[in-house]
């Protein structure tokens, strides 16, 4: 549940019930989005989403990497089952994934976008499979339980992606253990003081990436945000 402590201010407070029906809203079943075919003439982007969510939440910040002289044979976005298990399924499918976006642009790397707990699935990748950190040239969290969300205690009795987010869970735990953000990866979170979704709020940030404060923005709205986009934008030029 949401403590006293938390940073949330009391105009955007929200509570806890509210924010459990967010996190559980249906959500159509997905697949991974097949990699475009064609040569990219920068490094392809791969964009992870959230719990409960599908490649569909990142149409505004595509549109803006399109703006920014992306094409659509750079831009990729990898559609998942979000109640399965990080460590046992969910970034071994990511990791095939990622492999098929190198084969069809000839890249040697890409550059990860998690939001929320994509974020997980994506680190569990960049930090335990055999080629992650050598195929990742940048990872981004937007809003990432990267050290847990308390929230998610109200759904862990029944699914698996709850049990990974909460504190002190087996992911928990062996993400943080060592070095949080490992090999030449560049690394960076972007994080509200208003989130109603994670908490505590300084749960995104890691040892060894760029932190970026976003404002009072709620979970979602990290997603299109017209600066947090131009922030992960920039941190992803050469």
């Amino acid at each position: 549940m949401l403590k006293p402590g938390s940073r949330l201010g009391a105009r955007i407070a929200v509570p806890l019930l509210a924010a459990v029906a967010a996190l559980l809203l249906p959500t159509a079943t997905v697949s991974a989005q097949a990699p475009a075919r064609g040569a990219a003439a920068r490094i392809p982007v791969v964009f992870v989403h959230g719990y409960n969510a599908d490649p569909g939440v990142w149409g505004g910040l595509r549109a803006d990497f399109k703006a920014d002289g992306y094409t659509d044979a750079e831009l990729f976005s990898f559609g998942y089952d979000t109640h399965r298990s990080v460590n046992e399924a969910l970034s071994g499918e990511l990791a095939a994934y990622v492999e098929g976006v190198k084969r069809q642009t000839g890249a040697s790397r890409v550059d990860l976008v998690a939001h929320s707990f994509g974020s997980l699935v994506t680190r569990w990748y960049v930090k335990f499979d055999p080629a992650g950190q050598a195929s990742v040239a940048h990872w981004v969290s937007l809003a990432g339980p990267n050290h847990g969300t308390s929230i998610a205690w109200a759904c862990a009795l029944w699914d698996q992606a709850c049990r990974d987010m909460s504190p002190g869970s087996y992911v928990q735990k062996n993400l943080a253990a060592g070095d949080e953000t490992p090999g030449a990866v560049r690394y960076a979170t972007w994080w509200s003081n208003c989130d109603e979704v994670i908490n505590p709020d300084n749960s995104v940030p890691l040892t060894g990436a760029t932190n970026n404060a976003a404002g009072c923005l709620d979970h979602n709205e990290l997603l299109g945000d017209d600066a947090v986009s131009l922030g992960v934008r920039t941190f992803l030029r050469p």
